[in-house]
């Protein structure tokens, strides 16, 4: 049986493109204080291939998987966040403006392959606030592209200061 994994030491990383259509492998920077991340294991839409000779039961085609959109990551609302994620911003909008992607990927420490996506950061907001909570905020990223696992990429120098030198 294979070793089972805790969630601990996952993150959230980016690079932009340094040649229009390659993905980066190195150089990625860790956005901080990520506290949650979404699903990338939407179940596929399934199309309905019922013929008027069934008598019981629908029957179905798989069709595509949807990851809803906007891909949603919850995360301490820290000054770091803040400028990280300005700083992630314009880099995508640099990139964009010279026809280049921004990648992401989702890494956990104890595996080989982390996924991937192109996608489109958007501007932060201010999540709301209550008494006793913790200040928080939501990153939204777009994506321009399917997941895929591939190996996992080589961190910017800072990042892995982030990760305790990992």
């Amino acid at each position: 049986m294979s070793q089972r994994y805790s969630t601990a030491g996952m993150y959230l990383c980016y690079a932009v493109e340094t040649t229009a259509g390659t993905r980066p492998t190195t150089g990625y920077t860790v956005i901080p204080e990520v506290k949650t991340m979404p699903s990338f294991n939407p179940a596929p839409d399934a199309i309905d291939s019922t013929t008027l000779m069934e008598t019981e039961y629908r029957t179905y085609v798989e069709g595509l998987k949807n990851l809803g959109g906007a891909l949603e990551y919850g995360a301490n609302l820290t000054a770091d966040l803040i400028t990280a994620w300005e700083t992630c911003n314009s880099a995508h909008d640099t990139a964009a403006a010279d026809g280049k992607a921004t990648w992401f990927a989702v890494v956990h420490p104890k595996l080989d392959d982390a996924v991937f996506f192109e996608g489109d950061p958007s501007p932060l907001g201010l999540n709301e606030a209550s008494v006793g909570a913790m200040a928080e905020t939501t990153l939204y990223i777009t994506p321009n592209s399917a997941p895929k696992w591939e190996t996992k990429p080589t961190l910017a120098t800072a990042s892995q200061t982030v990760l305790g030198g990992n």
